[in-house]
């Protein structure tokens, strides 16, 4: 039947609302343009749109638009419960319903840091006008003149324009009413936990510096309205009544002003050649003044556990090098320092090829380590052939430097230097011998910094043996363990490159500089030479 939950069902609905997900960009502003007239609730349209709901919505959002499609259980956040009236992005007051204009805003541009894609990319404006006729049938408010929105619509103060004294004053306003509680001192989330939203499911804090995961957009426009309206159904209330319209636009400025750049544009890390020691603590000065490559991150979605609910999405690193070692920075951010693993609270065997976001492990804290692996093929071929990214093949093994917190916070070395041949095969350890990469992590203000070296060269066959002058690829692996990652439950990256740059040695400058000088003097003498001629030639 169409609405049968059969589990082939399931795990279709689990992957198409991956692929929106992934396939999906947002948008960082809340305003967009509208070509179309707004369709009026007709008893046409309404069925339009019923179709079109049936056709791509009801995978996540339900038959009857309760919020408990096939896919609602694998999903975090969880999609919106239509039937009860309560939407997060909005421009009218604290518990009102949305207007016509924020929900065909939100169909069209989708949420960032949800399963909810923007539908622009795939249904015209018409049919987004006519799901979202049939969207508001589903909760009865909507038709009652009582619960008009358009009577609710917040006034939103005068502008105040982004300064270096607005932004300063924001920051004042944002620890004045302790916005820290929650999102952390430096907004990345790491405040309070344990929160959950109004229908009990679990809450983590949005990170504030990522402004790609700002719900209904980074821009100071859009933030003002979040501070205005609130966020219905979750922990962030409105501060309409507690902050001024002048004081709301300085918080927001500040919060626009901290929302990082994100993935970088290009996949080639530079490792910097210096004369001293490498460094190995990640507060060293020398890592501020080298190029970083900010790395993307997906969840694992390869091989069964598939886990579309990751935590890490970037990981910022550096590189540098001298003529014995190389040291690698990794930094990422992460809420909570979780160093302490069970491992008798492992998950191997699931029910469906998706984890389930709730019950199905433990997202908690004191559970499982935070990880990170920096991954290489042990042998670097010629042209454009790889290794698979995740965890190489059988023919074409990879060398992973996993760094593991627990151990680095008992005091011994925190890295593990192992091999895999395949997903499917476990991680095989280096026996004791092999164990040549040193590392460090320190945790701060929700952000792990992490360390890891080896010599350029060694004597392993299974070590990779890093080259000057040559692009070696580089991926990563991560764990979040209060996110309850943990074994193939983790983020991972497709391949970068790392490139041991060659400084040119002086002796090649000073050839230029002869061979300009050898070429500048040929030219005077052919000058000369031709003047003399002419002269000549005039005499005569």
């Amino acid at each position: 039947m169409f609405f049968g939950y059969s589990n082939k069902m399931i795990k279709l609905a689990s992957w198409l609302s991956l692929m929106l997900l992934l396939l999906s960009s947002t948008v960082s502003g809340i305003v967009i343009a509208q070509t179309t007239e707004k369709l009026p609730a007709t008893d046409e349209n309404v069925t339009a749109g019923k179709q079109i709901y049936r056709d791509r919505c009801w995978y996540c959002h339900g038959k009857v638009g309760d919020g408990n499609g096939p896919a609602a259980d694998f999903l975090d956040p969880r999609p919106r419960d239509f039937t009860a009236g309560m939407y997060k992005i909005r421009t009218t007051k604290t518990g009102e319903l949305p207007t016509d204009e924020d929900l065909f805003r939100i169909i069209s541009k989708g949420i960032p840091g949800t399963a909810m894609p923007r539908w622009e990319l795939t249904l015209s404006e018409d049919e987004r006008w006519k799901v979202l006729q049939y969207i508001k049938t589903f909760a009865v408010e909507f038709a009652d003149p009582e619960y008009d929105p358009y009577l609710a619509v917040v006034e939103i103060p005068p502008r105040v324009e982004s300064s270096p004294e607005s932004i300063l004053t924001g920051r004042e306003i944002f620890e004045k009413n302790k916005c820290f509680e929650c999102h952390g001192l430096e907004g990345k989330g790491d405040g309070r936990e344990g929160l959950e939203d109004g229908w009990g499911f679990p809450v983590r804090v949005r990170n504030l510096t990522r402004g790609s995961n700002i719900k209904g957009g980074k821009n100071p426009e859009d933030i003002v309205y979040r501070f205005t309206t609130g966020i219905n159904g979750t922990p962030m209330p409105s501060f309409a009544k507690n902050i001024s319209g002048e004081e709301r636009w300085h918080l927001a400025n500040y919060i626009a002003s901290i929302a990082s750049t994100e993935y970088s544009e290009g996949v080639i890390l530079k490792a910097v050649k210096i004369e001293q020691s490498v460094p190995t603590d990640a507060d060293a000065e020398i890592w501020n003044t080298l190029p970083e490559l900010r790395i993307p991150l997906a969840g694992q979605v390869i091989a069964k556990p598939r886990w579309q609910n990751h935590a890490i999405d970037m990981v910022q690193v550096r590189a540098v090098f001298n003529d014995e070692e190389i040291s690698f920075l990794l930094e990422w951010d992460d809420p909570f320092k979780d160093t302490t693993h069970d491992a008798g609270q492992e998950i191997h065997e699931f029910e469906n090829t998706y984890v389930m976001a709730v019950d199905e492990i433990p997202r908690e804290r004191e559970v499982f380590r935070d990880s990170v692996a920096l991954q290489f093929p042990v042998k670097l071929k010629s042209g454009a052939k790889k290794p698979h990214f995740f965890r190489g093949d059988s023919s074409n093994p990879v060398n992973l430097w996993v760094w593991k917190s627990d151990l680095d916070d008992a005091g011994g070395n925190p890295v593990e230097d192992s091999n895999s041949n395949g997903f499917k095969k476990p991680l095989k350890t280096q026996p004791e011998k092999g164990q040549q990469v040193k590392g460090k992590g320190v945790w701060k203000n929700g952000r792990w910094r992490v360390v890891m070296k080896r010599p350029l060269q060694t004597e392993d066959l299974n070590d990779t043996q890093f080259e000057k002058g040559k692009m070696i690829p580089m991926a990563l692996n991560a764990w979040d363990g209060s996110n309850g990652e943990h074994g193939m439950i983790m983020s991972l990256s497709a391949w970068s490159f790392l490139y041991l740059d060659v400084p040119a040695p002086d002796s090649l400058y000073w050839y230029a500089l002869l061979v300009i000088a050898v070429i500048a003097g040929l030219l005077l003498l052919f000058m000369r030479y031709s003047r003399s001629r002419s002269e000549k030639d005039t005499s005569s």
